[in-house]
């Protein structure tokens, strides 16, 4: 059975992307995994040069909150 998320809206910044990964315990190749993308990219979202978009903060927003993951800009 498929489960709809409405994940709230997060603006996702370097530090907030970096905290997610620390409280879920992973390093940047394990959550590039998860999320099916390069370790390469989580580097370049934790240094500021991109933002996710799309289909990837909406991943990231979904995995915040299945691990109650709270953070505040």
């Amino acid at each position: 059975m498929n489960k709809q998320y409405e994940a709230r809206k997060i603006n996702w910044d370097s530090k907030g992307i970096q905290a997610l990964r620390r409280h879920l315990g992973l390093t940047q190749r394990e959550l590039a995994e998860q999320l099916g993308t390069r370790q390469q990219t989580i580097s370049e979202w934790e240094t500021d040069m991109y933002q996710p978009r799309g289909a990837s903060a909406k991943l990231l927003s979904i995995i915040a909150e299945q691990s109650k993951f709270k953070y505040t800009t």
